[in-house]
């Protein structure tokens, strides 16, 4: 196979360098603090991945997407929610603080009255019940979806009684305020393995309105559900700019995400600092080889070989050992994240995220593995930048004075 020269001479020069034992020692460390580093960054952000994605598919599984608040006035524009990209469906929902009251104890929890059609065909919850089904919230009935986490703090299952209580429109009487409460029944429990368990229960919408003696028309607002949660800004400023006030997911749970994605981001930063000191452990490896090579350059020089064909020599050999580090850090990386969960069986380390002990969840995203390796390899060249300026500047006279 033929190379460019100054490949040629760059590949025999880091091969060469197993003939120095200290130059060669250097290069394999560098080498590998480079794939250890990818390695660990891969494998880390495969697990963050995925640990956000299960809080965006649990927590955003309950807390909606975007309410919208509207009027009577509004109601050809709602209508037409479901067209705008990005919105998958939409439905009517009512919402208010509440407490729930078993025998045994006494819980706040936010309350949603809900199309129970629309919520069974379109909500997460929908896949997650235990016990009974959405579509058992049939208005007139009374029933109530609650969360496993609930159902076992207030010693309840289902098919049994529980009052609710709600504070909104609420009266004073003769013996002062009296809050708005009914019996319920028990027709479902879920599990999300979410933090909203036990603080979020389920209504018909029209029981919800004649719990707080209202009309579901007159109190509820529209729930979208979003393709993807995250895409959310572009649809509340569609909606914004006809007018119309928006509550989105991030009132609720934005905070819980900025700190995920702020610890993935200090992971990320840390991991890639280990690369780079791995990537300019180059530097020195390189630089001693050009005080070694003095002679040979000037050689070459003096053969006619220009000094930038001279300054890629170097340029090669060092994007060599780049290369070689962030190959095995890929290889190495991807065998990690894909056999992780059975390292950690096979190890019997207890590590289990999952409602059933699924073990840690793991998303890979190709575009981050992309954006990694380019990372890694620009270090290398940028460790690589100053002994190949370095090389260019050997006189060739002074080189072959002693020689």
């Amino acid at each position: 196979m033929h190379y460019p020269l100054s490949a040629f001479v760059g590949l025999r020069y880091a091969k060469a360098a197993k003939g120095s034992h200290f130059i060669a020692f250097i290069n394999f460390f560098s080498v590998v603090g480079i794939a250890l580093g990818l390695m660990s960054l891969i494998t880390v952000l495969a697990v963050m991945n995925g640990f956000e994605g299960e809080l965006k598919l649990r927590n955003l599984g309950i807390t909606p997407h975007i309410l919208v608040q509207h009027s009577a006035e509004d109601l050809t524009a709602i209508q037409h929610f479901s067209e705008i990209p990005g919105v998958l469906a939409q439905s009517e929902q009512i919402d208010y603080e509440g407490l729930i009251q078993s025998s045994s104890a006494l819980q706040g929890v936010m309350v949603q009255g809900v199309e129970s059609q629309a919520m069974q065909k379109h909500s997460i919850i929908a896949k997650n019940m235990l016990v009974g089904s959405l579509n058992n919230l049939v208005a007139g009935n009374y029933g109530v979806v609650i969360g496993h986490a609930l159902a076992r703090k207030l010693n309840l299952s289902i098919g049994e009684k529980t009052r609710l209580l709600a504070a909104k429109n609420s009266f004073f009487g003769p013996f002062g305020r009296i809050y708005n409460q009914r019996i319920f029944t028990v027709v479902g429990i879920f599990d999300m393995a979410s933090a909203l368990d036990d603080k979020v229960v389920l209504l018909n919408i029209d029981d919800a309105a004649k719990l707080i003696r209202s009309q579901s028309e007159d109190e509820s607002d529209t729930r979208l559900f979003l393709e993807d949660a995250f895409s959310y800004l572009p649809i509340v400023q569609n909606i914004n700019a006809q007018g119309m006030t928006t509550t989105d997911w991030r009132t609720q749970q934005g905070a819980l995400f900025d700190a995920v994605k702020m610890e993935k981001n200090m992971m990320s930063l840390m991991l890639l600092l280990i690369i780079a000191v791995a990537a300019f452990n180059i530097v020195s490896a390189l630089v001693m080889v050009v005080t070694e090579k003095q002679g040979d350059i000037a050689i070459l020089l003096t053969q006619g070989m220009t000094r930038q064909q001279v300054m890629q020599i170097f340029l090669f050999n060092g994007l060599y050992n780049g290369i070689k580090g962030t190959l095995w850090g890929v290889c190495g990386g991807l065998l990690l994240v894909f056999q992780l969960n059975n390292m950690i069986e096979l190890l019997n380390i207890p590590i289990y995220l999952g409602p059933n002990g699924q073990g840690l969840p793991i998303h890979l995203e190709w575009q981050q593995v992309a954006y990694l390796v380019s990372i890694s390899l620009l270090l290398c060249f940028l460790a690589s930048l100053y002994p190949a300026y370095r090389s260019v500047r050997v006189d060739p006279a002074k080189a072959l004075k002693y020689e």
